[in-house]
């Protein structure tokens, strides 16, 4: 298991971004959650499988089809602990 702080820049709000992630998650068997921040950036705090968690950050490469990714930052953290994966 590991856990990952993603924090995605561009046009990533008003674009289903963070539907688009938790659906991805959500098939990816992997929990946390994803979050707009007032700075117009996406956060997305996501635990699982290895594999799992390194999917997820691809996809948030590329988001869906309005959104337009400039920038994916991707650190390593702590466990939390979530159960599910959610939109915030």
């Amino acid at each position: 298991m590991v856990s990952k702080r993603i924090v995605v820049s561009g046009r990533v709000q008003g674009v289903g971004f963070r539907y688009f992630v938790e659906r991805r998650a959500q098939e990816l068997g992997v929990v946390g959650f994803v979050r707009n921040l007032p700075n117009g950036k996406v956060e997305v705090e996501a635990e699982g499988d290895d594999v799992a968690v390194e999917t997820l950050v691809d996809y948030c490469r590329v988001g869906p089809a309005r959104a337009l990714v400039d920038r994916v930052e991707a650190h390593s953290q702590p466990l939390v602990g979530y159960t599910y994966f959610g939109v915030r």
